[in-house]
């Protein structure tokens, strides 16, 4: 008697259809310890506009959102997934938030991501005595 667990065969081999494609974390611990960034706004913004077969919203079992706390959202994918596309939903977010000036996306490590602060050099601290 089979499984009950599909399976799909490539090139000869048996894998099961619910294997993790891939695991990226979003970590924006230090604009959100700055209340300036929403981790819970940004987890439904992924939500509602992470496409899956061409579709928005049609996420369903193969691609999970969640947030962990602390500012760190974890996107966790059983199909075809790019960290790309992740970092431009990110970059688009905060477009709408009006924060694209102040923060930007790094990639840290392999499916990892952080939000970070652009590095100003003070503008302000030169006085000129005439």
């Amino acid at each position: 008697m089979t499984s009950n667990i599909p399976t799909t065969t490539l090139y000869g081999r048996q894998s099961h259809a619910n294997k993790v494609w891939g695991q990226f974390v979003i970590n924006a611990t230090q604009p959100t310890s700055d209340r300036i960034f929403d981790p819970s706004a940004f987890t439904t913004f992924l939500q509602q506009r992470i496409k899956v077969d061409g579709r928005t919203g049609n996420l369903g079992d193969n691609i999970t959102v969640s947030n962990l706390g602390d500012g760190r959202i974890e996107v966790v994918a059983h199909q075809e997934f790019s960290g790309r596309y992740l970092k431009y939903l990110t970059k688009k977010f905060l477009k709408k938030q009006q924060l694209r000036d102040w923060l930007r996306v790094v990639s840290t490590s392999k499916g990892e991501y952080s939000l970070k602060f652009f590095n100003v050099v003070g503008e302000g601290d030169d006085d000129d005595d005439e």
